[in-house]
């Protein structure tokens, strides 16, 4: 993937950009339209690509893994050919829908051990295994896996939380640079920003996603709880540190006014 930055605003932090990736290209700022289950509610493919002009949208680990299932879209070449989306997808990890199942979940240092919200069935889900998982589903932008902790959190929690998705990090980039994709396009991985809503442990993560020289990064945990102006103080806190040349992706915000103070405060993808 690469991502060349056009116009930079002189009052502001917006800017504006284009993402190239295998499967075309991005204008940012972009709104993604989030396809949980590999098709958007409601508006069928071709009119996502003729009435809503989408350039990218979303799909979701946790949800396409349990269905329709990772053979299935093997079989049929990815989610690509599966849904008949011939341009970019973003998955997530599926952190966010673990995190929202917090009564069917243990967390452990190895990853997340969760029972289906479909059958009670068991499932782990471990960095690896999240890495392989996005290969399969065939994403041109893959997330990593994190732990999304709650917007009231407390410091301590919050810091605990921060230092295993960032030992998940390091076992995520690890994967992927060791796995190839399986449909011959390229496939690239953006970091999460954690830290609840404390600025030293934003900054800290920040810092540590700064240098690992990611394609883009995105901002994680917010809109999950916390007042809306601290949102965007740690948006203004985090965006200080990630690379301007990088796209930021602020990960489930995606209200207008949200979208707009985003824009002003440096980020260029939404959903």
């Amino acid at each position: 993937m690469d991502f060349e930055l056009q116009y930079t605003d002189k009052n502001s932090d917006a800017r504006a950009g284009l993402i190239t990736t295998d499967h075309g290209q991005i204008q940012t700022p972009i709104f993604m339209p989030v396809g949980t289950l590999g098709s958007v509610k409601a508006v069928h493919i071709p009119e996502l690509r003729t009435e809503v002009k989408a350039q990218i949208i979303l799909g979701n680990t946790y949800h396409l893994y349990l269905r329709p299932g990772l053979e299935v879209l093997e079989q049929a070449g990815g989610l690509h050919k599966f849904n008949g989306w011939d341009r970019p997808i973003l998955t997530d990890s599926g952190g966010f829908q673990v995190f929202s199942l917090s009564g069917n979940r243990k967390l452990t240092e190895e990853g997340a051990h969760f029972r289906s919200h479909i059958d009670g069935s068991k499932h782990l889900f471990t960095p690896e295994r999240v890495m392989d998982i996005q290969r399969t589903i065939g994403a041109d932008i893959m997330m990593a896996f994190d732990e999304c902790p709650p917007g009231d959190s407390d410091y301590n929690y919050a810091k605990k939380s921060l230092a295993l998705t960032e030992r998940w990090l390091d076992r995520c980039i690890k994967r992927v640079n060791e796995t190839e994709g399986k449909y011959g396009y390229r496939q690239t991985l953006f970091p999460i920003v954690q830290g609840c809503t404390y600025p030293e442990l934003r900054r800290r993560a920040a810092h540590n996603i700064a240098e690992k020289g990611a394609d883009g990064n995105a901002i994680g945990g917010l809109a999950v709880g916390e007042p809306t102006e601290k949102m965007y103080e740690m948006i203004e806190v985090v965006n200080e540190i990630l690379p301007k040349e990088k796209p930021r992706y602020l990960m489930g915000v995606g209200t207008p006014a949200n979208i707009l103070e985003g824009i002003e405060r440096g980020v260029d993808m939404f959903d």
